[in-house]
């Protein structure tokens, strides 16, 4: 789906380590910055196999503080 717009670097499908099942999100790497923004437009807010794709630019994770037990 992402090929479409330039070359695809990596990709990974994120899975619940209890189930092995999918979590319903993961992350693409394009080639270039370029492929990146023209498949976000492009694909963000359309359908695949039924669900609502929602693609966006990943952002770092947020620290959050430890939990104390």
């Amino acid at each position: 789906m992402f090929s479409k717009f330039g070359e695809v670097k990596s990709a990974k499908v994120i899975m619940d380590r209890d189930t092995g099942r999918s979590k319903g999100f993961g992350f693409v790497e394009m080639n270039t910055s370029e492929a990146g923004n023209d498949a976000i437009e492009a694909l963000n807010g359309n359908e695949c196999e039924g669900r609502s794709l929602r693609v966006n630019e990943a952002k770092p994770r947020e620290e959050r503080p430890r939990r104390q037990y």
